[in-house]
């Protein structure tokens, strides 16, 4: 294992090289400008060599122990300010990737650019794309902390995970060997206020229906676009009744079916992550020649039904349909298949908690749905905070699959968090919060997937919370993080860790 402490120079260059052209003046200071500054390269999943190696570069200017894992989590140690050395250590925690979202008009490469920030001073968000500020402002405010002198702390563990966002990747791999703090402060919620203390376990299944494209001679092809939808996450997002766009193709493609016998599927694609409510899905249907006027009429129709059904939750939501070449299609009776099969998966909530009322138990996202030379792929995210509600949403979803004459690959399975009734780090974080906003927090369970339950699996006894600033419609292109909230979070994080010495 290799460990690394480098001589200290007075401003790590990751500080010295921030440009705030446009975060300039937002407080705290100097978390804005760690935000920039990791927002001004790509770090999406899968994509987060970059954005660790800075983190990098900051421990070994400030002659701070790091390790760096081949996967690129990377951990810093911090020793206790003065006075607060036989204090129990803190582990600090966040991820670094982000999921990339943009615009149908945006032309920027999230592989290799980064991001546009934008601010009118109480919100900051990008330009046509996600923020990311799941999770970026976390590990803005911890590198904050590491580099600043002045604040009383004990002993700081910050561990940086990678590709949270596509299965808790990083935090499998995670080594905790070498972590002594048996205290976990996750800095990855999203309600300013709201401290989470148990979470829903989840995993991927990635759905494939065979098929073949053959010559589609004799018919007319239609796209067929379902848009203008809001999509969100599928954890924190999930119970608002907003539509899939991958859902509501199929039922689409299923009604068309029951009206144009011989339709053939020549064509599909919605969603990039499975734990994204898909916004848009696009498809190419051929139909028999002259079907044209009939077909257009019935898209017209089951566009005004759309936008009744779904006027509160989804005003924007359109149905349209244009000419677009079809010269191969799935023959019609797998197109049958195929459709029907997309039609009978389940999708969205499943079942509510009775613990914690409000809070969804169990749910599933069609996030992904891509026919491709092999046939009919579709990625789902399972969650649920019993396991056994879990496995049998699966075995729903194989259930479909095998009645198709396709197959199920299941992956990225983590554990659930379970509530701990007494906490005494929790105790301390809620009459901070009280002492400095007059507030009584809310402690809550989550329907989203945190790394919480994975560290509390590695690390014997650890005590968790997760907690964050204000941040609205993470995962998609109109994600936002409240300024004002940040501030006050910060705060809060800082006098936690004056309490704990």
């Amino acid at each position: 294992m290799l460990y690394c402490v480098c001589g200290a120079e007075t401003a790590p260059a990751l500080e010295r090289s921030m440009k705030m052209a446009v975060l300039k003046g937002l407080k705290p200071e100097k978390v804005f400008a760690y935000f920039e500054k990791l927002c001004s390269v790509p770090h999406g999943s899968g994509n987060t060599k970059i954005i660790s190696d800075l983190c990098v570069d900051f421990a070994k200017e400030l002659g701070l122990k790091y390790r760096q894992e081949p996967c690129n989590n990377v951990v810093i140690w911090k020793p206790a300010s003065p006075g607060c050395e036989s204090a129990e250590p803190i582990i600090l925690q966040g991820h670094i990737d982000m999921v990339c979202a943009k615009t149908d008009d945006c032309t920027k490469d999230m592989t290799r650019e980064g991001l546009d920030l934008m601010t009118d001073g109480e919100w900051v968000w990008a330009d046509k794309t996600s923020l990311g500020g799941d999770n970026c402002i976390a590990v803005a405010m911890i590198l904050a902390i590491l580099s600043d002198d002045t604040l009383v702390h004990p002993p700081i563990e910050a561990v940086f995970t990678v590709d949270e966002e596509v299965g808790m990747d990083g935090a499998f791999a995670l080594d905790c060997s070498d972590l002594k703090g048996k205290k976990l402060l996750n800095l990855d919620s999203e309600l300013e206020g709201v401290f989470t203390v148990s979470c829903a376990g989840g995993m991927r299944s990635d759905c494939l229906l065979p098929a073949e494209l053959t010559d589609a001679a004799g018919t007319e092809g239609f796209g067929i676009t379902v848009a203008g939808l809001q999509g969100g996450h599928s954890g924190a997002d999930i119970h608002l009744g907003r539509g899939s766009a991958n859902r509501l193709m199929g039922r689409v493609l299923a009604a068309a079916l029951e009206k144009f016998p011989g339709l053939r599927l020549a064509a599909i694609s919605g969603g990039q992550f499975d734990n994204v409510i898909c916004s848009r899905c696009d498809a190419v249907a051929a139909l028999p020649t002259g079907s044209g006027a009939a077909f257009t009429a019935f898209i017209r129709e089951f566009d005004a039904a759309l936008k009744n059904e779904y006027a509160v939750t989804d005003p924007g939501v359109t149905l349209t349909c244009a000419a677009a070449e079809a010269a191969k299609a799935v023959p019609a009776e797998r197109t049958a298949t195929l459709v029907q099969a997309l039609a009978a998966m389940p999708q969205g909530v499943e079942a509510m908690d009775t613990d914690f009322p409000g809070l969804v138990q169990t749910s599933l996202n069609m996030g992904v749905v891509k026919l491709d030379g092999d046939g009919l792929h579709i990625t789902f995210s399972i969650r649920s905070s019993i396991a056994s509600r879990k496995l049998m949403l699966a075995q729903r979803v194989r259930a479909v699959a095998a009645l198709a004459g396709g197959t199920v690959a299941e992956r990225g399975v983590y554990p659930g968090w379970q509530y701990k009734r007494e906490s005494q780090f929790r105790d301390t974080l809620l009459a901070a919060y009280k002492d400095l906003t007059g507030k009584d927090g809310v402690v809550e369970a989550t329907h989203g997937g945190l790394e919480c339950g994975l560290l509390m699996e590695k690390i014997p006894g650890l005590d968790a919370v997760s907690m964050g600033p204000e941040l609205h419609d993470v995962h998609s292109v109109r994600e936002r993080l409240s300024v004002p909230s940040t501030e006050r979070t910060y705060e809060l994080v800082c006098e936690l860790l004056r309490r704990s010495c």
